[in-house]
Order: C-alpha cells, then structure tokens, then sequence
C-alpha cells in the first residue's frame, strides 16, 4: 500500500510536470518558434502563430469542441489545420484528457491509500515506502531518459507506435503546418524541460519525506 502510495504520487507529479511545462511555462511556445525560425517555415506573424497555438492547446483541453482556427498564413486567410492533422489532434486531445483522468483517479487513490496507512498507525512505514517508490520512479525515469537520449527519433517513433493506433501522426512538412511548428527539436526540448522539471519535484518529495522519517524517530 506504501509503495502504492509513493507511484500514485509520482503518477500525479509527471503528468503534473507536463501540464506546467506547456501551460504554465509562459512565453514557451514563442521561445521554441524563434529558436527553430518556425516563423519563416510557415510565412506566419508571431500574433497569428501564437493565437492558433492557444486554440490548440485551448482544444486539447476540452474547451473547444473543433479545431477550426482561421488564421493569415502567407498572407492568405485559411484554415490552419488540414483533415489529417484534426485527425491526429483528437487523438492526442484523447490521450491528454486520459492522462488528465488518470493524475484525479492516482490522487484519490493515493489520498484513501495513505489514510488507511495513518488509521492502522502506520505513518513511519508510510514514509519508508515514499522514499523506496520515490527512489525506484526516479532511478526508471531516469533509465528511460538516458536511452531516449541515444536516439530521440527512434523512441520519439516508439512512442507513437504505441500510443496512437493510425498513422496520422505521420506528418509531411510540404503539405502539413503542425509538423513546421512543432518539429522534433520542439518535442526534444520539451521533454529534456518535463523530465528535469519532474527530477527535481521528485527529489524535494524523497528528501521531504526522508526528513518527516527523521522528525517521526525522535
């Protein structure tokens, strides 16, 4: 049950830590666009990129029911989104929404989890277990990021082979918008972001409750 409690709290702090990284990190996207010269690949202003951007990610949220956004590209007013990538949009809005449901169930579950722990006065093993889960969460995640490092493409693919089921994913720079403003050095970047960002949270939570053990002992 402890280690139970110590995943479902890491559970709530990665999908947490992506959700602060591209909705809470202010002036993201706008850094990453200049940095990858997105506006040249798709003859955009930054006003109108960024505008189409917070439709999107407004959408992935549940708080647009389409992905319908006019806006100027090359001086032409147009739709911004093509059927294929409206398609593959709803599927990650998909697996968005079901992290988003997956990081409230972990949080209940670990809230009933830690205190039926506390009813059976077992606060103490509760903490060693927090700093065991924690430490194990950590030491994989860490594992999955130095591989991921060796070859980004290769498991950035996997990861959509896995997660999506269509290749609608599989974007053509020529004909499709997403794939210039997003390209992979934007999804690099932002994982290397999520992943040091949830370290960090990760390791203030193991050395929090190392010290709540110490305060428990005396």
């Amino acid at each position: 049950m402890g280690l139970m409690v110590a995943f479902c709290l890491m559970a709530v702090a990665l999908i947490t830590s992506v959700e602060a990284v591209v909705y809470w990190n202010d002036g993201y996207f706008e850094k990453e666009y200049r940095k990858y010269h997105v506006l040249q690949e798709v003859s955009m202003e930054m006003d109108d990129l960024l505008f189409v951007t917070d439709e999107m990610m407004a959408y992935l949220k549940g708080e647009r029911d389409d992905l319908v956004v006019n806006t100027i590209v090359d001086g032409k007013e147009r739709d911004f989104f093509n059927e294929k990538e409206k398609r593959h949009m709803e599927d990650v809005q998909g697996l968005f929404l079901g992290a988003v449901h997956l990081r409230r169930g972990a949080a209940v579950l670990m809230v009933l989890l830690g205190a039926a722990l506390l009813l059976k006065k077992q606060a103490f093993l509760l903490l060693r277990m927090l700093q065991w889960g924690i430490g194990l969460f950590i030491g994989g995640m860490a594992g999955l990021a130095a591989l991921a490092s060796t070859d980004f493409t290769k498991y950035f693919t996997y990861f959509h082979l896995i997660f999506f089921d269509n290749m609608d994913w599989y974007l053509n720079p020529e004909t499709d918008l997403l794939i210039n403003i997003v390209p992979e050095g934007f999804f690099r970047d932002t994982a290397y972001t999520v992943a040091g960002l949830f370290l960090a949270v990760s390791f203030i939570l193991w050395l929090g409750a190392g010290l709540l053990r110490k305060w428990a002992r005396k």
